[in-house]
């Protein structure tokens, strides 16, 4: 299975014209590029191989409902992928409910969903890692999120993407190192079996497991090379072209 590299810039760059030149550097087989929403139509008429993502959505179709895009108008722009549920949205109060309001309304219009989960220092152990509290947060966090959203009902093998995302790895690779090796290539492998594990049992789909705890080029190819690893969801190396290329370059030689 090839590797999926999903570019999440969040709110950058400060450009339409700077979002163009990293997009034509990105513009890669196997790369979903998620900018913000004021860049999406530039960079589909830029881009020949990647494709494109947003970085949220939400779950009515239309109404009065300020600041918000609806799954609709996302696909009317190109728009084939959407991250929803990131830690840094959850962080700023979107709830599970939300997230599975968002997912059901993704999927119901045919847009391929990557649903992020993921632990915060405390929910992993507060001082040294613990492997099962982390698996059990997750769990749950699944189970709300993926409520009702079943395979023999949204017909989603290909549609769901889950991104496990360790909070306390994201951009905090010191404090990372502090939590007795916690952010370790084989704690993200066991921990995205489980995930692999949960999703069969709660949506029978098996699906691509991404890992999304700061990679960059040089941590990717420790990361990557599990075949159970199905790709990156990438930050802060997604914004630099040539840290960017180097991770693609990785991806091709696993």
């Amino acid at each position: 299975m090839s590797k999926l590299l999903v570019a999440n810039w969040k709110m950058n760059p400060q450009t339409a014209a700077e979002a163009v030149r990293l997009a034509r550097a990105e513009d890669a087989k196997g790369v979903v590029v998620c900018p913000p929403f004021v860049y999406i139509s530039s960079i589909k008429r830029e881009v020949s191989r990647a494709k494109v993502g947003a970085q949220d959505v939400f779950w009515e179709p239309r109404g009065a409902y300020t600041g918000e895009v609806s799954p609709a108008m996302l696909k009317k722009l190109g728009v084939e992928y959407v991250i929803i549920g990131h830690s840094e949205r959850r962080a700023q109060g979107e709830t599970d409910t939300m997230v599975n309001k968002k997912v059901a309304a993704a999927l119901r219009a045919h847009l391929r969903v990557i649903l992020c989960v993921g632990e915060s220092k405390r929910e992993s152990g507060s001082r040294n890692y613990e492997l099962r509290k982390a698996q059990n947060y997750v769990k749950v966090q699944l189970k709300r999120d993926l409520n009702g959203i079943h395979n023999s009902k949204f017909k989603i093998h290909n549609s769901l993407i889950i991104a496990y995302e360790p909070v306390w790895a994201i951009s905090t690779a010191r404090s990372a190192k502090s939590q007795d090796n916690a952010d370790t290539p084989e704690n993200a492998l066991l921990m995205i079996k489980f995930i692999k594990g949960v999703t069969r049992q709660v949506s029978d789909v098996r699906c691509r497991v991404l890992y999304g705890g700061s990679v960059t080029s040089q941590n990717a190819a420790s990361f990557l090379h599990y075949r159970d690893v199905g790709g990156a969801l990438v930050g802060g190396a997604s914004l630099r072209a040539d840290d960017f290329k180097k991770i693609i370059k990785t991806t091709k030689t696993l």
